[in-house]
Formats: structure tokens, C-alpha cells, sequence
């Protein structure tokens, strides 16, 4: 599995384009990307900060999503600044390639991996998310 995060300074001005966005982007992979477990979007509460999580399966689903939803990362160039991207796993060679553009393309981020020593991973179904996320009071990311 591939933990991915990537972290961005939101410019001045930028959040109410920003947001909009966003959600296009995470409809568009969505659709397009069926093997990514997981593809989150967040913003700190001031709006200055935006944080992507995703998770996939092995390295091949990151960068087939680095290839497909690649060119739309352009549509950022003005409303971010990228302050760094995490890997947590093992990506290929293709895989650093792909987020060492990424990070030149949308600001100053660095790259950094990071290989797992120990742990283990559970697949939860929606049915039971749903039960978990109202009993911990989350909110649904759905609309």
C-alpha cells in the first residue's frame, strides 16, 4: 500500500476558485481512477492550508493517477503554492519522477519517502464507514 500526501500554501485570494476546483478534480478522479482506496482533500480552518491525502493500493495505482489527473494539476499553478509531498511506502522510480514534477510544477515542495517498518491494514466496506463515521459524530464528504 502507498500512503500519499502532498501539503500547499493556499495564495491570498485564491480559496473561493480554489474550492470549486477541488471538487471538480476529486469528481474527475473518482470517475476515472477505481482502484484508489481513498482520495481526501482538506483545509485548514483559516483557509490558508490545503492537504491531499490518498491511499492506494500498490505504486502502479499512484502513478497511473499521476499520469491521468497529471494535466489537471495545471489548473492549481495560481491558486497554490506546493510545500511538500509524503510517500509513505515503496513508489518506483516513476512514481519520484512523477511527484519531483509535480512539486516543480506547483511551487517549492520537497519530496519525501518514507518505508513502513511495521503495521497492517484493514478494509472496511461503506456500509460499515457510514456506521463508524456516525458513531465518532464525523461528517459525510458527500453532497
Amino acid at each position: 500500500m502507498i500512503l500519499y500526501v502532498d501539503t500547499s500554501d493556499v495564495s491570498g485570494g485564491a480559496l473561493d476558485e480554489l474550492k470549486p476546483a477541488v471538487k471538480r478534480l476529486v469528481d474527475f478522479v473518482e470517475a476515472n481512477e477505481p482502484r484508489l482506496i481513498a482520495y481526501n482533500v482538506y483545509f485548514s480552518n483559516d483557509g490558508k492550508r490545503m492537504t491531499v491525502v490518498s491511499v492506494h493500493p500498490d505504486s502502479a495505482s499512484l502513478e497511473y493517477h499521476m499520469k491521468v489527473a497529471g494535466p489537471l494539476f495545471r489548473q492549481f499553478v495560481e491558486l497554490v503554492t506546493l510545500s511538500s509531498i509524503h510517500i509513505y511506502g515503496e513508489p518506483s522510480e516513476t512514481v519520484l519522477k512523477q511527484a519531483h514534477e509535480k512539486a516543480q510544477l506547483l511551487g517549492r515542495g520537497t519530496v519525501v519517502v518514507d518505508s513502513l517498518h511495521a503495521g497492517f491494514t484493514r478494509s472496511v466496506t461503506s456500509a460499515e464507514s457510514e456506521t463508524r463515521s456516525a458513531q465518532f459524530g464525523a461528517r459525510s464528504t458527500r453532497g
